[in-house]
């Protein structure tokens, strides 16, 4: 059931706008006396999720039981982290997901669907893991909260994927972005309807029935001065509030492009991105749209690292980023990426497909830990100094040359025309 839409493609929408909202949409869905909020971390900061949960902490008091970061196989946030991003929320309500061990597996997807949309690549089940507080924690609501914008493993990013997998097991979220990676990332990005959320819908709707869960949805998107602003949200304990969400964010978060682009340059910022498992969305967002033989600059200040986790760190660093080919290759052959296919995918959503230069800038990595990686090494400074993100204009910045500015690459997708029609 669709409980709210609000639509503000050409506008935004105010603090005050968004608190009425949440007043009615809490209205409309009766007395809750112990309610679990499940929003994303610090990688989705701009999702307006924070804002969201401190307004539903102020209406609702206490019986906002707790909060459970939807982080997948991400760090756990820190307590600055939780200050900056959910405001007057109580530290204490903060719970932790563990993803190796606070698991419950509602049930398992058959393997002769898997093997249907995956066009017979695949012969394994999946898993329906979720964390344990969500079916045990005795919830007469848990309200799922976050963005919708295109993504890389998914096609558009949240609505069931922020249970399954943000609160998911290792098991559900290794498979899910091996059948992702599988299928072929450029056929999926921007698409409401893919092989994977197909997956999470048969098991939303076979396995998830008795759990109280409504979808609170955002779409951001810029303004007229080019900040973030609020551009949408909906609620709803059904596809429909997502379908809507995702119809929006195509509107305001996809740039679709007369001609390929010969350079672009992408800023992350610090406080966003720490680790190349999420500053390559400067590669998967923008690949459609990169010229073969251009390059791609990835200023990355803030990035010390490749996983947001110890053992992921470990295999991205012994393997390095390949084509598709030779990372199917390289899992066939070895048993570290077989039980690790979430990181496999994550190599194959880093790579260029040969296609064009990728120079990384990073504050925290070497030389040498970025060239095994397989990706050209760029130095911070001198390339700060040569594009200031401080004054470069979103899009096309002319001059000495002409290269195409993206500040953040997490609220967009990026494809030039000829090569997204090929995919579709």
């Amino acid at each position: 059931m669709l409980y709210y839409a609000m639509e503000r493609p050409d506008s935004s929408i105010s603090d005050a706008e968004l608190r009425e909202s949440l007043r009615e949409i809490v209205g409309k869905l009766g007395e809750a006396k112990k309610v679990l909020a499940v929003p994303p971390d610090m990688t989705r900061f701009h999702s307006r999720a924070g804002r969201i949960t401190e307004m539903l902490w102020e209406h609702y008091g206490n019986r906002l039981s707790a909060v459970l970061p939807a982080i997948g196989t991400h760090f756990p946030m820190t307590p600055d982290e939780i200050s900056s991003m959910y405001g007057k929320v109580p530290a204490s309500k903060f719970q932790v997901h563990r993803w190796r061990e606070d698991l419950v597996t509602l049930g398992r997807v058959p393997a002769d669907y898997i093997r249907e949309l995956s066009e017979g690549k695949l012969d394994w089940d999946w898993p329906a893991q979720v964390n344990r507080m969500l079916p045990e924690g005795g919830y007469d609501l848990i309200l799922s909260i976050g963005q919708v914008v295109p993504h890389e493993v998914i096609g558009m990013a949240n609505y069931n994927k922020n249970i399954f997998i943000g609160t998911g097991g290792r098991e559900a979220i290794n498979k899910s972005h091996y059948l992702g990676a599988v299928y072929g990332m450029e056929r999926m990005m921007g698409r409401a309807d893919t092989p994977v959320r197909r997956v999470l819908n048969y098991a939303q709707e076979h396995f998830a029935g008795e759990l109280p869960i409504v979808y609170l949805l955002t779409v951001v998107g810029r303004d007229e001065h080019g900040a973030l602003a609020l551009k949408g949200l909906f609620a709803g304990d059904d596809q429909e509030c997502y379908l809507k969400a995702c119809e929006l964010s195509l509107k305001v978060n996809f740039t679709m492009l007369d001609e390929p682009l010969e350079k672009v340059v992408v800023y992350l910022d610090p406080v966003e991105f720490r680790s190349t498992w999420l500053g390559n969305k400067s590669i998967y967002r923008t690949r459609m749209a990169i010229a073969d033989g251009g390059e791609l600059i990835v200023l990355a200040p803030g990035v010390k690292e490749f996983g947001e986790d110890r053992d992921i760190d470990r295999v991205i660093r012994k393997y390095g980023y390949f084509t598709t080919p030779e990372i199917l290759d390289l899992v066939s052959k070895n048993e570290d990426l077989q039980e690790a296919l979430g990181t496999a995918a994550h190599l194959i959503h880093g790579s260029s497909e040969g296609r064009f230069k990728i120079t990384y800038c990073p504050g925290g990595l070497s030389r040498q830990e970025i060239e095994k990686a397989n990706f050209a090494y760029g130095d911070i400074e001198k390339m700060l100094k040569r594009y200031d993100p401080h004054r470069l204009k979103e899009g096309w910045n002319e001059g000495p040359e002409r290269f195409y500015f993206i500040s953040n690459p997490a609220v967009g997708l990026w494809a030039y025309k000829g090569r997204f029609e090929s995919e579709s």
